[in-house]
């Protein structure tokens, strides 16, 4: 029997191009087992009638909050309950940010904040909509949250674009709630790092030339928070010293924020006799400048700054009698793997997750993909999600902690799926 079988789904129905897409979900979710029941959006019945859903699904079709009929049993609240899982697809920006944001104006979203099942997005939008820092805040958020997203695909969209932000078919999607995805650890993880302490330090850090510049990198902080998610996920204790982002708190883990190398060293190796493992995910500054007490005035055509070197924390932290198991990070433009185990061998790393960076690789991007390597060993990671590749990330991690540290209860050898090798930094 599938995973779907028996199931009680209710989807969502939104008023994206994509929703002519849905009643044949609604007849793939039935052939995989599962009974549904549609709720629409206002907008979604201006792109396809409610009759047809009825036609399909065999079951009236809801779409307004304010139905006396249904609303007198409390419906909102009976559905919300009765659902096994909620699927929302075509899930627009704007959906997005209500849920993100808590939003309870529609049947939809009220459903949303009232269910304890799982919730399931399938984008649909606007390449440069789905590309947006406000949308991708807002699936980092419901991410956060515990909420799945399947998709967007990538392709020709209706106003003509190219780019990410179709919704994914729905054969797919019912493909990906059936079983999990080939290398899919959301549940492999469970109990992985039960009660180790894990320390993660992301983002970039900022370093003052005067009280109003600072030099600094391009880190988002989207990896780093990605790998603490993922740790939280495998039953660590996790604590995260993050540099500036605009990035949510991952559910279940202690953040503490800084700004300059300084400290994020000195945070960090506050708390580092207390980590079992620590991931040092953040792009600190190499250098900092000295800061002038008041701003530079421009009075000439150059300014030259004399930089000095910022404490390794990295190394530091290796060195340490006793010292956590230490996993790097290296970001390369070139020769990935030659410069990555320099840096594992020269800092006496347990580990080091090695990518490739430039114009659409690492920074700022939702997708990634790693290099990792160990003293007698290496697994490597084709493009896909930060969140997706943080998974496999923690379990590699998990499986070589409870190697070399001969751990009680953890599984020890290499847990992560196995997926087909390519070079990082591309896709297939």
């Amino acid at each position: 029997m599938g995973a779907l079988s028996q199931q009680r789904v209710v989807l969502g129905v939104t008023g994206g191009i994509a929703a002519y897409k849905s009643p044949d979900l609604v007849r793939r979710l039935q052939d995989a087992g599962a009974e549904v029941r549609v709720v629409m959006t206002p907008s979604a019945t201006r792109m396809v009638a409610a009759t047809v859903f009825q036609a399909v699904s065999g079951h009236p079709v809801r779409s307004d909050l304010w139905d006396d009929a249904a609303e007198a049993a409390m419906g909102h609240i009976e559905l919300a309950r009765w659902a096994d899982l909620v699927l929302i697809a075509p899930a627009t920006a704007h959906l997005m940010y209500q849920l993100a944001s808590g939003a309870a104006g529609n049947l939809l979203t009220t459903i949303c904040l009232a269910t304890s099942a799982p919730v399931v997005l399938a984008p649909a939008m606007n390449q440069a909509m789905w590309r947006h820092a406000a949308t991708q805040a807002n699936r980092l958020t419901l991410e956060s949250r515990g909420v799945r997203c399947i998709g967007p695909a990538s392709g020709s969209q209706a106003c003509g674009d190219v780019g990410p932000g179709r919704m994914v078919e729905p054969a797919d999607i019912v493909a990906a709630l059936s079983e999990p995805p080939a290398g899919d650890l959301t549940g492999l993880l469970k109990d992985q790092l039960k009660g180790i302490r894990v320390l993660v330090t992301a983002g970039p850090t900022r370093e003052p030339i005067d009280p109003v510049r600072f030099v600094s990198n391009r880190s988002s902080g989207k990896m780093g928070f990605a790998v603490a998610r993922a740790a939280v996920e495998a039953g660590a204790r996790v604590t995260l010293v993050a540099g500036p982002v605009s990035l949510p708190t991952p559910a279940g883990v202690r953040r503490i924020d800084v700004e300059t190398a300084g400290e994020m060293c000195a945070a960090t190796l506050e708390r580092i006799a207390d980590a079992d493992i620590y991931i040092g995910a953040a792009a600190i500054s190499d250098y900092r400048p000295e800061p002038a007490l008041q701003k530079i005035k421009k009075h000439t055509d150059r300014l030259t700054l004399d930089m000095v070197k910022s404490p390794d924390l990295l190394a530091t932290i290796a060195a340490r009698p006793g010292a956590p198991f230490t996993v790097g990070f290296a970001a390369e433009t070139e020769r990935l793997e030659e410069y990555a185990r320099q840096k594992l061998q020269g800092k006496r790393l347990n580990m080091i997750v090695a990518n490739q960076v430039g114009a659409k690789l690492g920074f700022d991007e939702d997708e990634n993909s790693v290099l990792i390597l160990w003293q007698d060993g290496q697994e490597s990671f084709c493009r896909m999600a930060k969140c997706d590749l943080a998974r496999r990330i923690i379990a590699t991690v998990a499986a070589r902690f409870a190697a070399v540290r001969e751990v009680p209860g953890l599984q020890s050898g290499n847990s992560a799926a196995k997926l087909p090798d390519c070079k990082p930094g591309t896709s297939e």
